[in-house]
């Protein structure tokens, strides 16, 4: 049976279980209203459909929604629920797959209950598995806020948290951010600079060398954004599930 590996902006998953010693990330930029439209593209530039990014503000808690449509009919959508007073902190997060460009999936937990729930197939047309249970938040676990965390990225050194997964009970992965280089991207005609980071989903141990000589080791990710005094946001790119296709998610031009 192959792990299911829902990521965006993103989930995955490992083989087992492991604990990482990693630490809430620092607020350096915080986060307010947002919204954005967005493009998906297959490796080759062909548009593969659209989406939406909307974040809301409510007093100390921030709900950020994605929701990618994609012209076969499928649809990604991702809420997260978080706060930053001081450090950020994942509240609540769901995650829905479905269509014929995903596996399927359906997985949510929040820290008050301390309880998940998921659905999941390991590939498409698979049986459907089923589980829910105890499940308590860590301090530095942060799915669906990959983006946030560039953002806040310290000038010189890399990151790292966790992230949750589910095959379909939960485990953890370890993710590492890095800046990996300079690209210049054209918007409207203007070429700008803008920083290519790197997202790196580590499986540590014994279990990561076996996933490695099985070939299942976690895609690496990427997500192009403009520096400046308010980072933003151009481009991501990278497989969503094991074994998946590169897609490339972008701000969307106005036609």
């Amino acid at each position: 049976m192959r792990p299911y590996w829902p990521i965006l902006f993103l989930t995955a998953t490992l083989l087992c279980a492991s604990t990482i010693d990693a630490a809430p990330v620092e607020v350096r930029l915080p986060e307010g209203p947002t919204r954005g439209f967005l493009t998906i593209r297959g490796p080759d530039g062909r548009r593969l459909g659209h989406g939406e990014l909307v974040q809301s503000v409510r007093g100390d808690e921030l709900n950020n929604r994605l929701v990618l449509r994609f012209d076969d009919g499928s649809i990604h959508d991702e809420t997260t629920i978080y706060s930053q007073r001081g450090t950020f902190r994942l509240d609540a997060y769901r995650l829905q797959e479905r269509g014929p460009s995903f596996p399927g999936a359906d997985i949510s937990f929040d820290r008050v209950s301390g309880r998940y729930q998921a659905k999941v197939r390991p590939r498409p047309g698979a049986p459907e598995l089923l589980a829910s249970g105890d499940f308590q938040v860590p301090a530095d676990l942060y799915n669906g806020m990959a983006l946030t965390l560039l953002k806040n990225l310290p000038p010189g050194r890399p990151i790292t948290a966790q992230l949750a997964v589910f095959m379909p009970e939960p485990r953890l992965l370890k993710m590492g951010f890095y800046r990996e280089g300079e690209d210049r991207l054209v918007f409207g005609g203007a070429a700008k600079a803008a920083t290519r980071h790197l997202v790196k989903l580590e499986i540590g141990g014994l279990t990561g060398m076996v996933a490695w000589l099985v070939g299942k080791t976690p895609p690496d990710l990427r997500y192009w954004l403009v520096p400046g005094e308010v980072p933003a946001f151009a481009r991501f790119e990278g497989a969503m599930f094991l074994n998946g296709p590169v897609w490339r998610v972008e701000i969307a031009g106005v036609e």
